[in-house]
This record gives structure tokens, C-alpha cells and sequence, in this order.
């Protein structure tokens, strides 16, 4: 990699995670990409260098703090943006939803983050600023029936947002949480629900908002950014 600034994705994957790799490649940061198998990093490595950017995938279970820390020490004093998108949805009655599947989509959705601000957060403070985005869903403030392993874990990292804003602002640290009131359009999605119908989410628009909240000004940091298709209803 070259010297330049690093933005962390965890839970990098195809759609919304190679989207952010280009997204702030173009912008001038090299880009490292954590996740447990990965998968598709030869796919958004050529993609990030078509853009400008060096890439380094990363392999860790966000759910162990030593591999987390382990995979993000090399790195860490060049990181200056992390953002969190990983996570594990079960969609089930909450009698068939075994505490077992309860504590994967906590140890994924929520420890992981955990783990990750703690890998970044020394370096970020040595330097005095830095910004960590912990992307959120709809769960993360209306629990629907059947959610409610994904929406517990959402809502909690939403408090986990808000807590290390108030935290770490003083000290140069923007925390932001990113509500998706909707579908993203990429190759999960259309796994799990079929294709889209043009009410999706477009993944480069989400990271373009992304990088906008980057790029704000201290003076007026956004804490919480919700994002919805216009055909979304709320």
C-alpha cells in the first residue's frame, strides 16, 4: 500500500462494500477491507485500483477481539476512516430464534464494531481526529415481527453510535450512524428477495453519502443520517 490514508470496511463485500472501496479510493484513500472468509477481494482489489487506490483485504472474525486486533495493527496509524457495515440477518418467529442465533447476529452486528473502534480508536486519538460510520437499517429504530434478533443488535448499535459520539467528539472523533430505511441493490439482496423492481437502494449513492459525511466540517457533524429510496415508505 502506498502512504496515503486508509479507510477500514468491515463486512466488506460486493455491493455496498465495493461501492465504498471506490468510492474512497477516488477520494484519495487507499482502502482495507475486513472479513471473516475474504471473499470477492481480488474482484474490489482491481475494482479500487481502477480507481486510484491500493487494497489489502484483511481476514478476522469480527466476533474475536485478538484476530480483530491482530488483522488491524499493521494498519492501524493510517487508519482515519472506518466504516461498519457488517452483519447477520435472521428473519424468524421469535420462539424458533435459538439463543445460539441470537448471539451470532449480536457477536457480528455489535461486538464486531466493538472490536473494530478498539483496534482504531488509539491511533485516531494520537492524531486527533478520524471518523467511524456504524451503519444501521430500518431495525435500527422500528423492530418488525420476526426481527427480533437483527433489530436488538441494530438498536444496540445505535446506542453504541451515540454513546461513542459523545465520547470521542470532544476529542476530534466523528461517530456517525447510518439508518437504510430500505433494500440495497446489490447480489445479497437479490439472493435473499429476488430481483428489485427500481426501489432499491443504489450502493455508490450510499457511499457518496458516506464520504460526505467524511468531508464535514467539524462545526456541523451529522450524528445520525438516514437514507431511504423517494418510493420508501415511513
Amino acid at each position: 500500500m502506498t502512504d496515503r490514508p486508509v479507510t477500514l470496511i468491515a463486512g466488506i463485500g460486493e455491493g455496498l462494500g465495493a461501492s465504498l472501496a471506490t468510492t474512497f479510493a477516488g477520494a484519495g484513500y487507499d482502502v482495507a477491507g475486513l472479513s471473516r472468509s475474504g471473499r470477492s477481494a481480488a474482484t474490489i482489489e482491481a475494482q479500487v485500483r481502477a480507481a486510484g487506490g491500493s487494497y489489502r483485504p484483511l481476514t478476522a472474525d469480527l466476533g474475536v477481539e485478538a484476530e480483530v486486533a491482530a488483522a488491524v495493527a499493521p494498519l492501524a496509524a493510517r487508519i482515519e476512516v472506518v466504516v461498519h457495515t457488517a452483519h447477520r440477518l435472521v428473519v424468524k418467529p421469535f420462539a424458533d430464534t435459538a439463543p445460539a442465533e441470537f448471539e451470532a447476529v449480536w457477536r457480528t452486528g455489535l461486538l464486531g464494531a466493538v472490536h473494530v473502534a478498539r483496534a482504531v480508536l488509539p491511533a485516531m486519538l494520537a492524531r486527533g481526529h478520524g471518523t467511524i460510520v456504524l451503519a444501521g437499517a430500518t431495525a435500527s429504530v422500528r423492530a418488525g415481527a420476526r426481527f427480533a434478533a437483527f433489530a436488538s443488535t441494530k438498536f444496540a448499535l445505535r446506542g453504541l453510535a451515540q454513546s461513542l459520539a459523545r465520547e470521542y467528539g470532544p476529542a476530534g472523533i466523528h461517530v456517525a450512524h447510518l439508518v437504510l430505511d430500505g433494500l440495497i441493490d446489490e447480489p445479497q439482496t437479490a439472493a435473499r428477495f429476488g430481483p428489485g423492481d427500481g426501489g432499491r437502494m443504489d450502493p455508490g449513492a450510499v457511499a457518496a453519502a458516506c464520504l460526505g459525511l467524511v468531508r464535514q466540517h467539524p462545526s456541523a457533524w451529522t450524528q445520525e443520517l438516514d437514507l431511504r429510496p423517494s418510493t420508501e415508505k415511513f
